[in-house]
């Protein structure tokens, strides 16, 4: 199963059209907030999708949780914007956030950074920002393979859909 995660599009729809054109079969797709207007346009484009979502600390009249999760089979995934969690000093807040509630995975935008690691069974992912990248790479968004192997993440280049193989 292939999810994409993305981030951090702060009123560019066709970053966000984009992703999802370049991914029609993804099993579903997670969006982290900050580019509330796009979404609600992009969920009307493709009412067959399954797109999740929380609402950032720019979405200000989305009624989206602050906090969603998603299970596939035995992996669950944690999913947040992130700026409740103080994610521009430390991921460790996430990091027991998801050994609290079991999560194999959680993700987390905000930082317009890329980010990956993986810490005692937690895999820790910010896909980076689909319009206003902040650490000096292109913009991107990330994808979770998850096979009866185990869990592959990796960040895509959107300007070039180049993808960057990140492994544990």
């Amino acid at each position: 199963m292939r999810i994409i995660v993305f981030s951090d599009t702060h009123r560019n729809f066709r970053v966000m059209k984009q992703i999802i054109d370049a991914n029609q079969n993804a099993s579903v797709f997670i969006f982290l907030g900050d580019g509330e207007r796009e979404l609600r346009d992009i969920k009307d484009i493709y009412p067959n999708k399954r797109i999740l979502s929380v609402k950032g600390n720019c979405d200000f009249s989305d009624d989206s949780p602050i906090l969603g999760t998603y299970s596939y089979k035995n992996i669950k995934i944690i999913y947040t914007h992130g700026h409740r969690y103080n994610v521009k000093y430390s991921t460790n807040n996430l990091y027991y956030l998801a050994k609290e509630n079991n999560a194999h995975i959680v993700c987390f935008g905000h930082t317009h950074c890329r980010y990956y690691n993986y810490v005692d069974g937690v895999h820790i992912l910010n896909p980076g920002s689909a319009s206003q990248p902040r650490d000096g790479n292109p913009p991107s968004y990330a994808f979770i393979d998850i096979t009866d192997a185990g869990i592959m993440c990796s960040h895509v280049d959107l300007e070039k859909r180049r993808e960057k193989m990140i492994m544990p």
